[in-house]
């Protein structure tokens, strides 16, 4: 059985980012579709950071 390495798991992390940009694009977020969407596009160069976007827009959110 062939475990996740690296590069799968930022591939799913950019995956996910974009279904989450979508999503917020979908709610009428704009503003965090498109830095959830610009995430996405550097997650290739730095990995992670559209996990940590995902998490911090979550937590502003409820911080409301």
């Amino acid at each position: 059985m062939t475990g996740i390495n690296a590069r799968s798991a930022n591939k799913l992390s950019i995956v996910s980012t974009l279904i989450d940009s979508a999503l917020a694009f979908r709610r009428g977020r704009t503003k965090s579709g498109l830095l959830l969407l610009g995430a996405a596009a550097l997650s290739s160069r730095v990995p992670g950071i559209g996990t940590i976007t995902s998490l911090f827009l979550r937590l502003a959110r409820r911080l409301r």
